[in-house]
C-alpha cells in the first residue's frame, strides 16, 4: 500500500512525496517538519493512504 506525505504552506499544497510504508512516511514527516518549516514555509503535514484516509497529521503556527 502506498502512503502520500502532503506538505502544506499557508497557500495550500507545497509538495507531495510517496512512501511504501506508513512508518517510513511518518518518520520522514516528523524528522523533516522543522527543516521544511524553515526552508519552505510549511505549516502542516499529513499522511494519507491510497484511499484518501488521513492516518497522521501535524501542524504548528
Amino acid at each position: 500500500m502506498a502512503f502520500t506525505v502532503i506538505w502544506y504552506g499557508r497557500q495550500g499544497i507545497v509538495d507531495k512525496e510517496m512512501f511504501d510504508a506508513e512508518k517510513t512516511a511518518k518518520d520522514h514527516a516528523i524528522s523533516m517538519f522543522q527543516t521544511r518549516k524553515g526552508d519552505d514555509g510549511i505549516v502542516s503535514v499529513e499522511i494519507r493512504k491510497e484511499n484518501g484516509t488521513v492516518v497522521f497529521s501535524h501542524a504548528e503556527n
